[in-house]
Protein backbone atom coordinates (compact mmCIF):
# COMPACT_ATOMS: atom_id res chain seq x y z
CA UNK A 1 0.00 0.00 0.00
CA UNK A 2 2.74 2.38 0.91
CA UNK A 3 4.74 1.50 -2.52
CA UNK A 4 1.44 1.64 -4.84
CA UNK A 5 0.69 5.44 -2.95
CA UNK A 6 4.31 6.58 -3.23
CA UNK A 7 4.80 6.07 -7.01
CA UNK A 8 1.54 8.39 -8.01
CA UNK A 9 3.02 10.69 -5.98
CA UNK A 10 5.88 10.71 -7.50
CA UNK A 11 4.82 10.37 -11.06
CA UNK A 12 2.68 13.54 -10.58
CA UNK A 13 4.96 15.26 -8.64
CA UNK A 14 7.47 14.55 -11.69
CA UNK A 15 4.18 15.05 -14.11
CA UNK A 16 3.98 18.87 -11.96
CA UNK A 17 7.93 19.19 -12.26
CA UNK A 18 8.26 18.45 -16.55
CA UNK A 19 6.55 21.74 -17.66
CA UNK A 20 8.49 23.81 -15.12
CA UNK A 21 11.46 22.10 -16.79
CA UNK A 22 10.15 22.33 -20.78
CA UNK A 23 10.55 25.94 -21.81
CA UNK A 24 14.46 26.65 -20.78
CA UNK A 25 16.19 25.00 -24.13
CA UNK A 26 14.09 27.79 -26.32
CA UNK A 27 15.17 30.71 -24.23
CA UNK A 28 18.68 29.34 -24.14
CA UNK A 29 18.48 29.42 -28.01
CA UNK A 30 16.73 32.51 -28.64
CA UNK A 31 19.75 34.40 -25.90
CA UNK A 32 22.31 32.58 -28.31
CA UNK A 33 21.08 33.86 -31.68
CA UNK A 34 20.72 37.44 -30.11
CA UNK A 35 24.13 37.58 -28.94
CA UNK A 36 25.47 36.10 -32.23
CA UNK A 37 23.55 39.03 -34.01
CA UNK A 38 24.97 41.33 -32.13
CA UNK A 39 28.39 40.10 -32.08
CA UNK A 40 28.15 39.91 -36.30
CA UNK A 41 26.78 43.89 -36.09
CA UNK A 42 29.79 44.33 -33.80
CA UNK A 43 32.41 43.25 -36.47
CA UNK A 44 30.48 44.42 -39.60
CA UNK A 45 30.98 48.20 -37.75
CA UNK A 46 34.37 47.46 -36.71
CA UNK A 47 35.08 45.99 -40.60
CA UNK A 48 33.47 49.16 -41.94
CA UNK A 49 35.56 51.49 -39.42
CA UNK A 50 38.73 49.90 -40.44
CA UNK A 51 38.05 49.97 -44.22
CA UNK A 52 36.78 53.68 -43.64
CA UNK A 53 40.18 54.75 -41.68
CA UNK A 54 42.68 52.75 -44.44
CA UNK A 55 40.51 54.73 -47.61
CA UNK A 56 41.01 58.01 -45.55
CA UNK A 57 44.84 57.21 -45.10
CA UNK A 58 45.23 56.29 -48.65
CA UNK A 59 43.91 59.58 -49.65
CA UNK A 60 45.88 61.59 -46.84
CA UNK A 61 48.75 59.71 -48.55
CA UNK A 62 47.65 60.36 -51.73
CA UNK A 63 47.36 64.14 -51.13
CA UNK A 64 50.66 65.00 -49.26
CA UNK A 65 51.92 63.28 -51.65
CA UNK A 66 50.72 65.28 -54.23
CA UNK A 67 51.90 68.85 -52.25
CA UNK A 68 55.08 67.46 -51.71
CA UNK A 69 55.76 66.89 -55.53
CA UNK A 70 54.49 70.37 -56.14
CA UNK A 71 56.44 71.78 -53.56
CA UNK A 72 59.79 70.44 -54.51
CA UNK A 73 59.26 70.10 -58.53
CA UNK A 74 57.24 72.89 -59.21
CA UNK A 75 57.70 75.38 -56.37
CA UNK A 76 61.32 74.47 -55.75
CA UNK A 77 63.04 75.38 -52.62
CA UNK A 78 66.78 74.64 -51.13
CA UNK A 79 68.22 74.53 -47.64
CA UNK A 80 71.54 75.51 -49.23
CA UNK A 81 71.40 79.59 -49.23
CA UNK A 82 73.48 82.19 -48.00
CA UNK A 83 73.53 85.54 -47.36
CA UNK A 84 76.65 87.94 -49.15
CA UNK A 85 77.48 91.16 -49.30
CA UNK A 86 79.88 93.37 -50.73
CA UNK A 87 82.59 94.18 -49.01
CA UNK A 88 84.60 97.44 -49.39
CA UNK A 89 88.22 96.92 -48.49
CA UNK A 90 90.04 100.49 -47.76
CA UNK A 91 94.10 100.56 -47.94
CA UNK A 92 95.53 103.64 -47.91
CA UNK A 93 97.24 104.79 -51.20
CA UNK A 94 99.72 106.82 -49.21
CA UNK A 95 101.87 105.50 -46.61
CA UNK A 96 101.96 107.26 -43.09
CA UNK A 97 101.75 107.23 -39.39
CA UNK A 98 98.28 106.60 -38.26
CA UNK A 99 97.51 109.92 -36.48
CA UNK A 100 93.69 109.68 -35.73
CA UNK A 101 91.21 106.53 -35.86
CA UNK A 102 87.57 107.26 -35.46
CA UNK A 103 86.38 104.38 -35.95
CA UNK A 104 85.57 101.12 -33.41
CA UNK A 105 84.83 97.51 -34.68
CA UNK A 106 80.85 97.00 -36.10
CA UNK A 107 80.52 100.55 -35.98
CA UNK A 108 77.70 101.83 -38.69
CA UNK A 109 79.23 104.42 -40.43
CA UNK A 110 77.75 106.83 -43.13
CA UNK A 111 79.05 107.65 -46.65
CA UNK A 112 81.55 110.29 -46.41
CA UNK A 113 82.47 109.85 -42.77
CA UNK A 114 85.96 110.17 -41.73
CA UNK A 115 87.62 106.85 -40.57
CA UNK A 116 91.16 107.65 -39.98
CA UNK A 117 93.65 110.26 -40.62
CA UNK A 118 97.01 109.44 -41.71
CA UNK A 119 100.39 111.88 -40.65
CA UNK A 120 99.62 114.92 -43.18
CA UNK A 121 103.31 116.67 -42.55
CA UNK A 122 105.68 115.32 -45.02
CA UNK A 123 102.31 115.83 -47.61
CA UNK A 124 101.79 119.29 -46.59
CA UNK A 125 105.09 120.05 -46.91
CA UNK A 126 105.38 118.58 -50.64
CA UNK A 127 101.87 120.84 -51.26
CA UNK A 128 104.18 124.08 -50.41
CA UNK A 129 107.18 122.66 -52.52
CA UNK A 130 104.87 121.79 -55.74
CA UNK A 131 103.40 125.46 -55.16
CA UNK A 132 106.53 127.59 -54.95
CA UNK A 133 108.12 125.49 -57.59
CA UNK A 134 104.65 126.61 -59.52
CA UNK A 135 105.27 130.16 -59.18
CA UNK A 136 109.30 129.28 -59.80
CA UNK A 137 108.23 128.02 -63.14
CA UNK A 138 105.52 131.01 -64.00
CA UNK A 139 108.26 133.47 -63.61
CA UNK A 140 110.76 131.71 -66.21
CA UNK A 141 108.36 131.24 -68.43
CA UNK A 142 107.00 134.97 -68.24
CA UNK A 143 110.51 136.02 -68.65
CA UNK A 144 111.55 133.99 -71.27
CA UNK A 145 107.89 135.09 -73.05
CA UNK A 146 109.43 138.35 -73.04
CA UNK A 147 112.63 137.93 -74.25
CA UNK A 148 111.52 136.07 -77.10
CA UNK A 149 108.85 138.87 -78.14
CA UNK A 150 112.30 141.33 -77.67
CA UNK A 151 114.07 139.22 -79.79
CA UNK A 152 111.34 138.73 -82.34
CA UNK A 153 111.18 142.69 -83.26
CA UNK A 154 114.55 142.70 -84.42
CA UNK A 155 115.90 142.58 -88.01
CA UNK A 156 114.80 139.58 -89.19
CA UNK A 157 117.27 140.04 -92.07
CA UNK A 158 120.75 139.05 -89.55
CA UNK A 159 120.43 135.78 -89.31
CA UNK A 160 122.30 135.73 -85.75
CA UNK A 161 119.70 137.74 -84.53
CA UNK A 162 116.78 135.36 -86.60
CA UNK A 163 118.58 132.32 -84.63
CA UNK A 164 118.66 133.91 -81.51
CA UNK A 165 114.45 134.56 -82.35
CA UNK A 166 114.23 130.63 -82.56
CA UNK A 167 116.50 130.14 -79.80
CA UNK A 168 114.29 131.98 -77.21
CA UNK A 169 110.99 130.82 -78.67
CA UNK A 170 112.16 127.65 -77.95
CA UNK A 171 113.28 128.61 -74.62
CA UNK A 172 109.82 130.18 -73.99
CA UNK A 173 108.03 127.03 -75.00
CA UNK A 174 109.96 125.12 -72.84
CA UNK A 175 109.18 127.64 -69.81
CA UNK A 176 105.63 127.02 -70.56
CA UNK A 177 105.68 123.42 -70.40
CA UNK A 178 107.46 123.37 -67.21
CA UNK A 179 104.38 125.26 -65.88
CA UNK A 180 102.36 123.00 -66.95
CA UNK A 181 104.41 120.01 -65.00
CA UNK A 182 104.66 122.38 -62.20
CA UNK A 183 100.97 122.66 -61.70
CA UNK A 184 100.61 118.71 -62.33
CA UNK A 185 102.99 118.11 -58.97
CA UNK A 186 101.03 120.60 -57.03
CA UNK A 187 97.48 118.88 -58.20
CA UNK A 188 99.43 115.32 -57.28
CA UNK A 189 100.67 116.97 -53.82
CA UNK A 190 97.04 117.82 -53.14
CA UNK A 191 95.51 115.07 -53.67
CA UNK A 192 97.81 112.95 -51.35
CA UNK A 193 97.51 115.11 -49.00
CA UNK A 194 94.01 114.99 -49.40
CA UNK A 195 94.41 110.96 -49.23
CA UNK A 196 96.05 111.12 -45.70
CA UNK A 197 91.91 111.22 -44.62
CA UNK A 198 90.66 108.11 -45.44
CA UNK A 199 86.82 108.58 -45.65
CA UNK A 200 83.87 105.94 -45.96
CA UNK A 201 82.85 105.29 -49.51
CA UNK A 202 79.56 103.49 -48.54
CA UNK A 203 76.89 102.88 -45.90
CA UNK A 204 78.12 100.04 -44.03
CA UNK A 205 79.37 98.74 -41.06
CA UNK A 206 83.19 98.55 -39.91
CA UNK A 207 84.40 94.61 -40.03
CA UNK A 208 87.20 93.07 -38.51
CA UNK A 209 88.83 96.20 -37.73
CA UNK A 210 93.03 95.26 -36.96
CA UNK A 211 94.48 99.14 -37.33
CA UNK A 212 95.19 100.85 -34.39
CA UNK A 213 96.54 104.15 -33.88
CA UNK A 214 100.52 104.94 -34.27
CA UNK A 215 100.40 101.83 -36.77
CA UNK A 216 102.30 102.64 -39.68
CA UNK A 217 100.09 102.11 -42.93
CA UNK A 218 101.61 100.94 -45.56
CA UNK A 219 100.69 101.62 -49.63
CA UNK A 220 98.06 99.12 -50.92
CA UNK A 221 97.39 97.26 -47.56
CA UNK A 222 94.31 96.94 -45.97
CA UNK A 223 93.29 98.65 -43.34
CA UNK A 224 89.59 99.26 -42.80
CA UNK A 225 86.68 97.10 -44.49
CA UNK A 226 83.09 98.29 -44.60
CA UNK A 227 80.16 95.92 -45.32
CA UNK A 228 78.60 97.70 -47.58
CA UNK A 229 74.68 98.03 -46.20
CA UNK A 230 72.59 98.56 -49.26
CA UNK A 231 74.53 95.50 -51.13
CA UNK A 232 72.80 92.33 -49.72
CA UNK A 233 71.52 89.08 -51.55
CA UNK A 234 71.55 85.94 -50.98
CA UNK A 235 73.20 82.96 -53.20
CA UNK A 236 70.61 80.18 -52.96
CA UNK A 237 72.35 77.07 -54.65
CA UNK A 238 69.21 74.78 -56.08
CA UNK A 239 69.84 71.26 -57.74
CA UNK A 240 70.28 71.60 -61.73
CA UNK A 241 66.76 69.49 -62.01
CA UNK A 242 65.21 72.46 -60.07
CA UNK A 243 66.20 75.11 -62.60
CA UNK A 244 63.50 74.95 -65.18
CA UNK A 245 61.06 76.05 -63.09
CA UNK A 246 62.64 78.72 -61.86
CA UNK A 247 62.58 82.02 -63.76
CA UNK A 248 64.02 85.81 -63.77
CA UNK A 249 61.50 88.01 -61.73
CA UNK A 250 60.23 85.01 -59.61
CA UNK A 251 59.48 85.81 -55.89
CA UNK A 252 61.60 84.31 -52.89
CA UNK A 253 60.71 83.59 -50.10
CA UNK A 254 63.56 83.50 -47.38
CA UNK A 255 63.78 81.89 -44.13
CA UNK A 256 66.90 82.60 -41.88
CA UNK A 257 68.02 79.97 -39.83
CA UNK A 258 68.16 82.22 -36.67
CA UNK A 259 64.68 84.22 -37.03
CA UNK A 260 61.09 83.18 -37.71
CA UNK A 261 60.51 86.30 -39.54
CA UNK A 262 60.30 85.66 -43.35
CA UNK A 263 62.49 87.91 -45.48
CA UNK A 264 61.18 88.48 -49.18
CA UNK A 265 62.84 88.86 -52.43
CA UNK A 266 63.00 87.95 -56.31
CA UNK A 267 64.95 85.92 -58.71
CA UNK A 268 67.29 88.73 -60.35
CA UNK A 269 69.55 86.07 -62.10
CA UNK A 270 70.96 83.10 -62.37
CA UNK A 271 74.52 81.51 -62.93
CA UNK A 272 75.78 80.56 -66.17
CA UNK A 273 78.84 78.73 -64.94
CA UNK A 274 80.44 76.34 -62.23
CA UNK A 275 83.49 75.08 -61.77
CA UNK A 276 84.37 71.92 -63.55
CA UNK A 277 86.50 69.59 -61.90
CA UNK A 278 87.17 66.85 -64.67
CA UNK A 279 88.42 69.69 -66.10
CA UNK A 280 91.47 70.87 -64.60
CA UNK A 281 94.69 69.06 -65.76
CA UNK A 282 97.32 67.63 -63.84
CA UNK A 283 101.38 68.13 -63.67
CA UNK A 284 101.43 66.48 -66.91
CA UNK A 285 98.70 68.71 -68.77
CA UNK A 286 96.49 65.21 -68.84
CA UNK A 287 92.78 65.24 -67.88
CA UNK A 288 91.99 64.60 -64.12
CA UNK A 289 88.66 62.73 -64.63
CA UNK A 290 86.91 61.67 -61.45
CA UNK A 291 85.41 58.11 -60.96
CA UNK A 292 81.66 57.97 -60.72
CA UNK A 293 79.19 55.06 -60.23
CA UNK A 294 76.94 54.71 -63.28
CA UNK A 295 73.82 53.50 -61.11
CA UNK A 296 74.55 57.12 -58.77
CA UNK A 297 74.20 61.25 -60.33
CA UNK A 298 74.58 63.39 -58.21
CA UNK A 299 72.49 66.53 -59.46
CA UNK A 300 75.17 69.88 -59.55
CA UNK A 301 74.18 72.82 -57.55
CA UNK A 302 73.53 75.69 -59.45
CA UNK A 303 74.06 79.56 -57.68
CA UNK A 304 70.66 81.66 -58.12
CA UNK A 305 70.95 85.23 -57.24
CA UNK A 306 68.05 86.14 -54.81
CA UNK A 307 67.57 90.21 -54.15
CA UNK A 308 65.91 91.22 -51.16
CA UNK A 309 63.40 93.42 -51.32
CA UNK A 310 61.83 93.68 -47.75
CA UNK A 311 63.69 92.50 -43.94
CA UNK A 312 61.71 92.66 -40.82
CA UNK A 313 62.32 95.23 -38.26
CA UNK A 314 63.87 92.42 -35.81
CA UNK A 315 65.75 90.76 -38.84
CA UNK A 316 69.56 91.34 -38.61
CA UNK A 317 71.51 90.41 -42.01
CA UNK A 318 74.89 89.18 -41.27
CA UNK A 319 76.85 88.39 -44.80
CA UNK A 320 77.57 84.41 -44.24
CA UNK A 321 74.58 83.39 -42.25
CA UNK A 322 72.64 80.24 -43.57
CA UNK A 323 69.04 80.31 -45.49
CA UNK A 324 66.06 78.26 -46.31
CA UNK A 325 64.96 80.03 -50.08
CA UNK A 326 61.53 78.90 -51.64
CA UNK A 327 60.67 80.28 -54.91
CA UNK A 328 57.36 81.33 -55.61
CA UNK A 329 56.94 81.12 -59.51
CA UNK A 330 54.16 82.68 -60.96
CA UNK A 331 53.95 80.19 -63.96
CA UNK A 332 53.13 77.37 -60.91
CA UNK A 333 50.46 79.64 -59.42
CA UNK A 334 48.65 80.00 -62.76
CA UNK A 335 48.96 75.92 -63.54
CA UNK A 336 47.62 75.81 -59.68
CA UNK A 337 44.78 77.94 -60.86
CA UNK A 338 43.99 75.91 -63.45
CA UNK A 339 45.43 78.16 -66.41
CA UNK A 340 48.85 78.87 -68.27
CA UNK A 341 50.94 81.77 -67.70
CA UNK A 342 51.33 83.68 -70.90
CA UNK A 343 54.33 85.06 -69.88
CA UNK A 344 56.39 81.92 -70.26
Amino acid sequence: MADVEIEPKCEALTGARAPLKSPSPPRAAADNGGVSRRRTTAGLRRLAASLLITVASVALAAALGRAMWRAYFEAPWTRDGTVRAYVVTMAPEISGRITELRVIDNQFVHKGDLLMVIDPTDYTIAVRRSEAALQQARSDAENFAREAQRRARLNEVDAVALEQAQTYESNAQIAQAQVQQAIANLHQARVNLGRTQIRAPVNGWVTNLLAQRADFANIGQSEVSLVDADSFWVDAYFEETQLSSIREGDSAVIQLMGYRQVVRGHVTSISRGINIANAQPNQQGLATVNPIFNWVRLAQRIPVHVYIDTVPKDVRLVAGITATVGIVSPSVTARSNGREDPGH
